[in-house]
């Protein structure tokens, strides 16, 4: 099983989508440090761990353990790690406020386009290759959502059918498992969740394990459960709360990972242009 890639590369980490992708799962006092350390990530870096501990009201072991809970050594490479990132403004999160709407609609364009941004620009060219490559190689692709990010599957099925990777997906979840049920070891079960917790989309990859079927899963978070338990894992960043939350949520993130493997996969076989154009020549009567 892989865990995934830049958990390895240090010099790949961005602390900050680490920080942002666990801030739902935090305990309350390692969300004071994390609020302390987002708010100004550039000023952060100069802090000692007193400091910091001052600022966020918690102990000096606090700090340590919020360090060992992001799988990072301890505060001095937390510094280091910040440092890298804190200088690019476009990995903060922007509030957005209803009583100043131009300020918050430019705020909400910054927030997605550090999405797209830094989901785009972490990704392993290792495992990117190794999805593209099982994609390619399956006789099915069964893709599964729940809730919200349920068009992003819909979108992923539309795009690989249009490739002619043979697809499936279904928002009804029973028929989704009667999908996967049928599956067998040359198909891939490609699982999209922004917490990466759904306990039937886990009940569903148990399926597919005892089946012997990759499984590719794109998640905000490479410790969530779901990423555990897949062969290949595609994090997502996010950076937009929902209202005052901790809870950040992106459907622009997952639909931009799918859009850029659907580029990849095109890019890699030009001969699947003709499966798009015979496909967009079929559908075009039904345009203006």
């Amino acid at each position: 099983m892989k865990k995934e890639w830049y958990l390895k590369m240090e010099d790949s980490i961005n602390i900050v989508n680490i920080i942002y992708s666990n801030a739902k799962k935090m305990s309350a006092t390692d969300k004071k440090i994390a609020t302390v350390i987002l708010d100004n990530p550039n000023k952060a870096i100069n802090f000692t761990i007193s400091e910091l501990s001052q600022k966020a009201s918690v102990s000096e072991a606090s700090i340590s353990r919020f360090c060992k809970n992001l799988d990072i050594s301890g505060f001095h490479q937390l510094k280091i790690l910040l440092a890298k990132v804190a200088g690019d403004e476009s990995n903060y999160y922007k509030s957005v406020h209803v009583d100043n709407i131009q300020r918050s609609l430019s705020n909400i364009a910054d927030n997605k386009t550090a999405e797209i941004v830094n989901t785009l620009t972490v990704l392993s060219k290792n495992t990117i290759q190794n999805v593209l490559s099982i994609i390619e190689q399956a006789k099915v692709v069964q893709v599964i959502a729940e809730g919200d990010t349920l068009p992003v599957a819909d979108d992923a099925t539309y795009k690989f059918n249009q490739l002619g990777i043979f697809t499936i997906t279904s928002a009804v979840w029973e028929t989704s498992v009667a999908q996967t049920l049928n599956l067998d070891s040359n198909a891939v079960l490609v699982v999209i969740s922004n917490s990466g917790e759904s306990r039937s989309l886990l009940k569903q990859i148990e399926i597919a394990k005892k089946k012997n079927i990759n499984i590719i899963s794109i998640t905000n978070r490479d410790n969530s459960p779901i990423a555990l338990q897949s062969n290949f894992h595609l994090t997502t960043a996010v950076r937009q709360k929902i209202l005052q939350s901790e809870y950040y949520f992106s459907r622009v993130a997952a639909l931009t990972m799918i859009e850029a493997l659907f580029l990849l996969l095109l890019s890699n076989n030009k001969r699947r242009l003709s499966s798009i154009k015979e496909h967009e020549d079929i559908i075009s009567d039904k345009k203006i």
